[in-house]
């Protein structure tokens, strides 16, 4: 249980173990030393992103702000190595494995964490910014993600499940080895993104931007793929068991990538592609139309 009286305190008795001054804090997270006063004099409390924040600076689990929580975990470093640890070339030590599950996250910003490594599930984030964040090992599930931008973000090896994803970009993201599950994908944008690997399945995946994509190892199964391009090199990709309804591939080169039992494929457009012999004979017996399809020698 949080408590502004408490909170207040706590923010003080770390503060001061690291010789801050109220307005070293307030610098560091661009706020004014009379709002750090009212924190410490409990007439005000910072939201979950502020305390977030203060944790990492502090050198304090998040759950130390907490009523339960009773004694100070802060090492006592010197004031150099604090800003050594802020500027990011030293590991600051924050609990990365918090459980963030339930929580309205509406309009956090979450940029430029490192190791965060957390359970979003059930939460509504709207409009959240994780610009440059390290989310790999994120789980998803039963999440409203919208309007929120993970661009430059590495989100590999994450579960994304049952989750509703609109109107986010992913530009330039990392999302090797994700796995992608019952998820509804719209207006979203993944140009450049890495695609090693990811999975996804049994969802839909519409109206979409998905420009200098890497498609390695990826695979749709069991997709609802509708209004989207697909461009660039796909490598030992597979698309089985997939709905496409206004989709096509444009300026596309295929290797060794797998075709299987796909509906309403004959409607899918290849424009200016080129395949290799083994994905001419997965798309002709998928029944595709190859009018603009190369084989290449």
């Amino acid at each position: 249980m949080l408590n502004s009286n408490t909170i207040g305190d706590k923010i003080a008795a770390a503060r001061k173990s690291i010789f801050l001054s109220q307005a070293d804090l307030a610098q560091k997270i661009s706020i004014s030393p009379q709002a750090v006063g009212k924190w410490e004099r409990g007439e005000s409390m910072p939201d979950i992103t502020t305390l977030n924040r203060l944790a990492e600076i502090l050198g304090v689990d998040l759950n130390y702000f907490s009523e339960s929580f009773q004694s100070l975990s802060v090492s006592n470093p010197t004031h150099d190595s604090v800003n050594t640890e802020i500027s990011g070339t030293a590991k600051s030590p924050v609990n990365t494995n918090r459980d963030m599950s339930k929580l309205n996250l509406a309009d956090s910003d979450f940029s430029g964490l490192k190791n965060l490594s957390q359970n979003f599930s059930s939460a509504n984030m709207q409009r959240c910014l994780f610009i440059g964040s390290n989310l790999s090992g994120l789980i998803l599930n039963k999440n409203n993600v919208d309007g929120c931008d993970f661009s430059d973000s590495d989100i590999s090896k994450s579960q994304i499940q049952g989750s509703n994803l609109q109107k986010n970009k992913f530009n330039n993201c990392s999302l090797n080895e994700t796995v992608i599950t019952k998820s509804n994908i719209l207006q979203c944008d993944f140009s450049g993104a890495n695609f090693t690997g990811t999975v996804f399945t049994t969802g839909n995946f519409m109206k979409s931007t998905l420009e200098n994509i890497q498609w390695n190892l990826t695979s749709f199964i069991e997709m609802q793929l509708q209004d989207i391009t697909f461009t660039g090199t796909f490598n030992e990709c597979t698309f089985e068991n997939c709905g496409f309804y206004t989709a096509k591939f444009e300026n596309a080169t295929f290797i060794n990538t797998f075709f299987k039992n796909n509906r309403k494929f004959k409607r899918v457009k290849f424009i200016n592609c080129k395949v290799d012999k083994i994905t001419y004979a997965f798309l002709k017996n998928n029944l595709a139309d190859l009018k603009g399809v190369v084989v290449m020698e």
